[in-house]
């Protein structure tokens, strides 16, 4: 198998917060072609809760593909520091969904998540909006 990784875009996206919600998710080749774009309408929820979803949707999606290697980009701060253990997850609906994000990430061979600014992770917003544009 090959230790190239394939790298992973997941956003969020919520109008008012509770409120409409869509996820979105890109995936790239280790060329940075894309090769998948997703996105789901979430109904009512939180923010934080969006961007969860947004990257469980991404997540199910690399591993259906046998992809074992990602690195995973996410505007959500606060995600990503828990995903990294920097932050504690003390929402009991966050911990419920973590707990989904863990049994997933046991199954890659290896996952790295980067925090980046909102602006390099576009391609993943528009498709979590279209989410809720097209509901």
């Amino acid at each position: 198998m090959s230790k190239k990784s394939y790298k992973l875009f997941s956003d969020g996206a919520c109008r008012g917060n509770p409120g409409i919600a869509g996820a979105g998710a890109v995936i790239m080749d280790p060329d940075e072609n894309v090769i998948w774009e997703g996105k789901e309408y979430l109904g009512h929820c939180t923010n934080n809760i969006a961007e969860y979803k947004a990257f469980i949707l991404g997540l199910k999606e690399a591993l259906s593909r046998g992809y074992k290697n990602l690195e995973v980009y996410l505007d959500s701060e606060l995600l990503a520091k828990q995903v990294n253990s920097s932050y504690r997850v003390k929402n009991e609906n966050l911990r419920v969904l973590m707990k989904d994000v863990r049994r997933l990430l046991a199954s890659f061979n290896s996952v790295e998540v980067k925090h980046i600014p909102r602006l390099l992770n576009s391609r993943a917003d528009k498709l979590a909006n279209l989410a809720i544009d097209e509901r």
